[in-house]
């Protein structure tokens, strides 16, 4: 089957949730399908990264996304009734692109990666699949009810007109495509679902050694029982100055963690996911699992993973909540054992990248035959 794919993001490299999914199944895709590639890329992006998923499909055209905060696009976005998002978005040059793929090749259908850049595609009588990873305007109502005072009316008003442009582009698709059942909920019943996965040969179950642990925002090396335990908060993210105050020698702060993250949870004890805002299913959080490092988490991050508490993974609401099972877990080694084995045994059975490709594959075809 020929497929185009049209994305908002090159996967590569493998640094975000949208990349490590898209990345992945299209190496499982391609396989049985001829995959041509059109998206956009990021100034950080280089040829390398473009090379890297050329190697995976039978073509990629890549797109130069310009700046996203330029006078133009706020203008329009105060004039017009799309978000910014949308205008953010939207391109002739993409457009344009996208056309002449179509043009030159019968494709059997189009595979969207998020709705924002749904727009740039022409009319066409070729299935489009729609796949969404958060329901956007949900997220944004979510940062703007979080966001000082004075940019909540902005923002609700951005969310608000966000939310009709989504709304829209479920519509008019062929098929909508969600990672887990709380966003089909918003989209409709006849949505499938294609969750997000693991690398499973990559991210290995670790050995467990017992009386060695060590808690860890991420990831710490191992420490003898009874040492003051270390935190260590791995990623290139924006944290409030309360949280840096707190930098000492057991509270780290690693803003170049390697790009092996397999071997940050194989050092890590548990990883410690106090997740507020966001959709979709988090990847940090499946790859621990899938590498038997205990996961303790809000409901919000396991939200779409539906792992079940005390038994895959550990869920509270509260800091305070948090911190007791932190506790409770790193001092009680059968409970530790349980978390870290039903955890990997709940990926393999539920998370495999292979097993999820297989399942979008039966919605290509039988979303083809249908028509």
């Amino acid at each position: 089957m020929k497929v185009l794919i049209v994305s908002s993001y090159l996967p590569y490299p493998l640094h975000s949730g949208g990349s490590i999914r898209l990345y992945n199944l299209i190496k499982n895709l391609q396989k049985d399908h001829e995959i041509t590639l059109v998206c956009e890329k990021r100034n950080y992006q280089t040829q390398r990264d473009t090379d890297e998923v050329s190697k995976i499909c039978h073509k990629v055209v890549v797109f130069n996304r310009p700046k996203t905060w330029s006078l133009r696009n706020i203008l329009l976005t105060i004039f017009s009734m799309n978000p910014m998002l949308i205008t953010a978005h939207t391109h002739k040059r993409f457009s344009e692109i996208i056309k002449k793929e179509l043009s030159r090749n019968s494709f059997d259908l189009i595979h969207v990666e998020t709705f924002y850049v749904m727009q740039n595609l022409p009319k066409t009588n070729i299935p489009i699949i729609l796949v969404e990873h958060n329901v956007e305007y949900m997220v944004y109502k979510r940062y703007a009810r979080n966001a000082p005072f004075m940019l909540r009316p902005i923002l609700y008003f951005d969310a608000v007109k966000l939310a009709r442009v989504e709304r829209n582009s479920w519509k008019k698709a062929t098929k909508n495509i969600t990672v887990s059942l709380d966003e089909k909920q918003y989209i409709g019943e006849d949505t499938e679902i294609i969750p997000n996965g693991v690398d499973i040969y990559k991210f290995r179950m670790k050995k467990i050694v017992k009386d060695k642990k060590d808690p860890s925002a991420a990831s710490s090396k191992g420490g003898q029982a009874g040492q003051e335990k270390r935190v260590l908060f791995i990623g290139n993210f924006k944290l409030p100055e309360s949280i840096k105050n707190l930098r000492a020698e057991s509270v780290i702060f690693d803003e170049n963690a390697p790009d092996e993250t397999e071997l940050i949870f194989q050092k890590a004890d548990l990883l410690l996911a106090p997740i507020r805002v966001g959709g979709g299913t988090k990847f940090k959080i499946l790859e621990s699992m899938a590498s038997g490092t205990p996961v303790i988490t809000t409901p919000l991050g396991n939200e779409g993973i539906n792992a079940r508490d005390g038994s895959e993974i550990l869920i509270a609401e509260k800091p305070a909540e948090l911190a007791r099972k932190t506790v409770s877990l790193l001092g009680d080694d059968y409970l530790y054992e349980k978390i870290s084995r039903n955890g990997r045994k709940f990926i393999e059975e539920n998370y495999d990248w292979k097993k999820i490709s297989e399942r979008l594959d039966a919605v290509y075809r039988n979303l083809v035959q249908e028509l």
